[in-house]
């Protein structure tokens, strides 16, 4: 399924659903980021996905981060909420979804980089390399808060 991306656009079509998710910080030992180029807007991202029925949205985060990336992880706090009404996302399927995405800090404890159908590449970047990558600037946002180490509060917003 392809989708596009509307960002403080008057033109974007009205949102019609709200699904709760996840994303995740994750550095490794080089503080380098583990991030995704996606298949369905192809552009770079944090791992992440939506919330299931029937899990914590501790397990959502670990369950999304495996099956985008094969990394496994810990989940470490919260990086923020981000729900700007005027993010929609526009699917094939007629679905427009308002951004409703928690981005939490987490921790690599196992497995090795590779993709799967929601990811065409994965790659641990430098943090220096992100501006040559492709970003939707509301992900972009949840990498800079998630990188700020002087941060305290979680975002929200």
């Amino acid at each position: 399924m392809s989708r596009i991306d509307y960002f403080r656009n008057p033109n974007a079509p009205k949102a019609n659903s709200v699904v709760p998710s996840v994303t995740a910080i994750v550095q490794d030992g080089s503080g380098r980021l583990l991030l995704i180029h996606k298949t369905d807007n192809d552009l770079w991202a944090l791992p992440g996905g939506g919330h299931d029925i029937g899990e914590s949205i501790g397990h959502t985060v670990v369950r999304e981060v495996m099956e985008e990336t094969g990394i496994e992880v810990e989940v470490d706090n919260v990086v923020g909420l981000y729900t700007d009404p005027e993010h929609v996302m526009a699917y094939d399927d007629g679905e427009v979804r308002q951004q409703f995405s928690i981005c939490f800090r987490a921790h690599a404890i196992g497995g090795s980089v590779r993709t799967s159908s929601e990811s065409k590449e994965v790659r641990w970047i430098d943090p220096a390399d992100l501006e040559r990558l492709d970003i939707h600037p509301s992900m972009l946002l949840r990498i800079r808060h998630g990188l700020d180490e002087s941060r305290r509060e979680p975002y929200i917003g």
